[in-house]
């Protein structure tokens, strides 16, 4: 007795809620929101690391550059998490399409796409659990994630050139009647958009307070709060972390090179004129405070030590190691008047954590470089 076994059956997919227009609507949504990524991270990448050629041209104005930039990085990456979520849910079903290839051109498609995803779900997560300062992973994340965001553009360009047709015919159909769904399809298209789109607003409302003043009401998930720290401000590298103790300090003195070096205690650098300006610590994890700093100004350092209006400087941390411990200010920031050797925040001294003795602070530029523990500039 032979036993007929049912034909393998795969599963079907029907509703217009997973029909060509609904994808392509949140491709659209998804797309803009991973484009502000790309470009506010290419300017995050070259204020930290310049290429030669711009090490000395890169702007130190606006002052409020980076906060802005760095923020809509931030806020544009957490809001296309439920985009992308959103997008894999649409499109899914075509997974079980059959044959899975049908030609070389198609085997290429779908290899594409399949890097479009990895690439898009790494960047997003990858880049959401860095602002939790949380690395599961063996790899350092900084050239990593560089790395994938130019293969995720260049796996979306390649899709979107060989989705045109599609994408061209769904977003200017105009015909009446195609958001109407039949009522056995449950929830329409404009349900579905709107509760996509009031989840990504959701989430993006509820986290930009780290770097967005008036929303800080609102600041309900964001890994930091602007506010928590000693003195007002939050730190990600703490003294202990460096190795910077108050034993450390007891013979510090900061050391100026040029044509004529010299060296000041830090009652000297109090004794010479002060600035004060008002300018925001923005980490590139996102969250940003603009506070009060009072300091000498680094080009009037460097003018002691015989540099020249044009001069660049390195700056030397006290710390031992660390990947900042050694920066780089190029000219417009360093012969910027609103950059200081900063020795006071919000008008008391600059706590351990915060950089006692002396730190830098200068206009538009990410936080890992706003160097604390100073212990020498080099006029370059």
């Amino acid at each position: 007795m032979r036993l007929s076994l049912p034909p393998r059956t795969r599963p079907t997919f029907t509703g217009r809620l997973r029909d060509a227009r609904t994808v392509t609507l949140l491709g659209h949504w998804l797309g803009f929101a991973v484009a502000v990524c790309f470009v506010t991270g290419l300017v995050s990448h070259f204020l930290q690391q310049p290429p030669g050629p711009l090490a000395d041209r890169l702007p130190s104005r606006p002052y409020w550059g980076y906060r802005l930039t760095q923020g809509l990085h931030v806020a544009a990456g957490i809001a296309a998490i439920p985009l992308l979520l959103a997008k894999l849910w649409a499109v899914y079903p075509r997974l079980f399409t059959w044959p899975a290839v049908r030609s070389v051109r198609h085997a290429l498609e779908r290899l594409a796409v399949g890097v479009l995803v990895a690439a898009g779900i790494f960047e997003l997560f990858s880049g959401l659990l860095n602002t939790f300062q949380w690395y599961p992973w063996p790899f350092s994340f900084v050239p990593v994630h560089y790395a994938v965001a130019w293969i995720l553009a260049g796996a979306l360009l390649l899709h979107a050139a060989v989705q045109w047709p599609v994408i061209h015919e769904h977003l200017t159909r105009r015909s009446p009647g195609t958001l109407a769904l039949p009522a056995e399809d449950g929830p329409d298209r404009r349900g579905l958009l709107a509760a996509v789109a009031a989840g990504a607003g959701a989430v993006t409302l509820t986290t930009a307070g780290q770097s967005v003043a008036a929303l800080g009401p609102l600041n309900l998930f964001a890994p930091r709060s602007p506010a928590d720290g000693p003195q007002g401000l939050p730190v990600n590298r703490t003294a202990a972390a460096a190795a910077v103790t108050e034993a450390s300090l007891a013979t510090w003195r900061l050391h100026v090179t040029g044509p004529r070096p010299y060296s000041v205690t830090l009652e000297e650098l109090r004794s010479m004129p002060q600035h004060e300006v008002t300018l925001p610590l923005a980490c590139v994890e996102g969250w940003s405070r603009s506070v009060r700093w009072t300091g000498v100004r680094v080009r009037d350092l460097l003018d002691r030590a015989g540099a020249g209006p044009d001069s660049a400087c390195r700056v030397v941390s006290l710390e031992s190691a660390g990947a900042y411990r050694v920066t780089r200010m190029g000219r417009t920031y360093a012969q910027d008047p609103l950059s200081l050797l900063a020795l006071r925040l919000n008008g008391e001294p600059l706590s351990l954590d915060h950089g006692r003795p002396a730190r830098v602070i200068a206009p538009n530029r990410p936080g890992v470089l706003q160097t604390k523990w100073v212990s020498r500039l080099e006029a370059l």
